[in-house]
């Protein structure tokens, strides 16, 4: 690791972050444990590691410990898809029943419930952007907006583990109607699971070996997968109980997170440490590449980051979602993530064309082009909306700026 001072960082305000996340979070047992990266300019400039990974064995966190990344695993997801994109084998433009003909007979939902809906026609087809950007008209059953997601839930469109592998979650999928017609609107959705199943439908390979053969291996990305294979460095999950109460909410040591599931579910279900997921951040600021692993070009990887959203609105603009991993104005979203596109509006320190998104246990990152930046939080409380700490993040990391670009 190297000074902070070396890499245009203040080693002083640095420990302020420790002491912070220790005085707010650790302390009064509003997160079991945090752990933090902080990459500058090539170099780990600074990481934290307090607290507990379990707390009912009193388990400490330690730097190697395992993480449920859950919707950080949409980055991984797209970027796979990208590849494919890069190849030639798929296109943006593609409508997505060209590889899921079922997809082809989809209507946006009129009236009725399971069994009984009515639809109308879709004003244009699903295609593959719109699965990167989520505009496809999917959704997820914790959305709890109407009938649509209410049949997500009834047949556990989003439980993980879930019960029935990609192709089966896929035919399932082309039963119900959309929530809108493609284009028209954005919703945080499945939408990352199905580019999971394309990917293994173009690629003739399953996803997870994919995954394995063409991003974790080349990235020396040793600890990521679809399960845990050592319990002991799993760490514990927590969710808030409805008197706010910190309360386990998945065991290490019985954990479904420990055996490899049926459902591979591109949209949430990998499990990581921070080292493994800063190497993959580091891949994106390095435009691509990392140690001589080239995954994308570094043109497809600055279009990724471009905002795509139709007409260049922001997601407060386009949503119709009751949940998202970001809840900033001046926020557009790329091809997987989200991207600051006006810094002003964001009421928050950073700067333009970050992307960043995280995961549904408070998990965490952005990557910062302008400033040669990537931070990478880990801990494991549900949900990620309980408390500001990415914002909070956010200003004390750029806060201990002593040069900016």
């Amino acid at each position: 690791m190297s000074t902070p001072e070396a890499v245009g960082l203040s080693s002083d305000r640095l420990k302020r972050i420790d002491a912070f996340l220790q005085a707010k979070y650790v302390e009064p047992g509003l997160l079991p444990g945090v752990q933090l990266q902080v990459w500058r300019r090539g170099q780990l400039a600074h990481e934290t590691v307090l607290g507990l990974a379990d707390r009912e064995r009193g388990t400490p966190l330690k730097a190697d410990t395992l993480y449920r990344i859950y919707s950080m695993t949409k980055p991984i997801t797209s970027i796979a898809f990208m590849m494919l994109v890069e190849e030639g084998r798929v296109a943006l433009e593609d409508p997505v029943h060209r590889f899921i003909p079922a997809f082809k007979e989809l209507g946006v939902f009129a009236a009725g419930s399971l069994g009984m809906f009515q639809t109308k026609p879709l004003a244009e087809p699903m295609r593959m952007i719109d699965l990167l950007r989520h505009t496809a008209g999917l959704t997820y059953g914790f959305q709890q907006r109407g009938n649509v997601d209410a049949a997500y839930r009834k047949l556990h469109l989003d439980d993980l583990p879930g019960p029935r592998d990609l192709d089966g979650f896929v035919a399932e999928l082309a039963k119900l109607p959309l929530e809108f017609s493609p284009g028209e609107a954005w919703n945080y959705s499945v939408c990352t699971d199905v580019l999971g199943y394309l990917v293994q439908a173009i690629s003739g390979q399953p996803f997870d070996q994919f995954l394995k053969d063409r991003i974790f291996e080349p990235l020396k990305m040793t600890d990521t997968g679809f399960f845990a294979p050592d319990a002991e460095r799993l760490a514990a999950c927590y969710s808030l109980d409805p008197k706010g109460r910190v309360v386990l909410q998945d065991d290490p040591a019985q954990s479904p997170f420990l055996k490899d599931p049926l459902f591979k579910s591109g949209g949430g279900g990998l499990v990581s440490t921070a080292a493994d997921y800063m190497r993959f951040c580091r891949m994106i600021l390095n435009g691509g590449q990392l140690d001589g692993a080239r995954i994308v070009s570094p043109k497809t990887l600055k279009a990724m980051m471009l905002n795509h959203l139709p007409g260049g609105k922001e997601l407060t603009e386009m949503s119709k979602s009751l949940f998202s991993e970001s809840v900033y104005d001046g926020v557009g979203f790329g091809l997987g993530f989200a991207v600051t596109t006006d810094l002003a509006r964001t009421r928050t320190i950073g700067s333009p064309g970050e992307a960043f998104w995280g995961g549904m246990a408070s998990t965490a990152f952005w990557v910062d082009p302008v400033e040669d930046l990537a931070v990478v939080f880990m801990t494991q409380l549900m949900p990620s909306s309980v408390y500001p700490i990415r914002r909070e993040l956010r200003t004390l990391v750029y806060a201990a700026f002593e040069e900016a670009a």
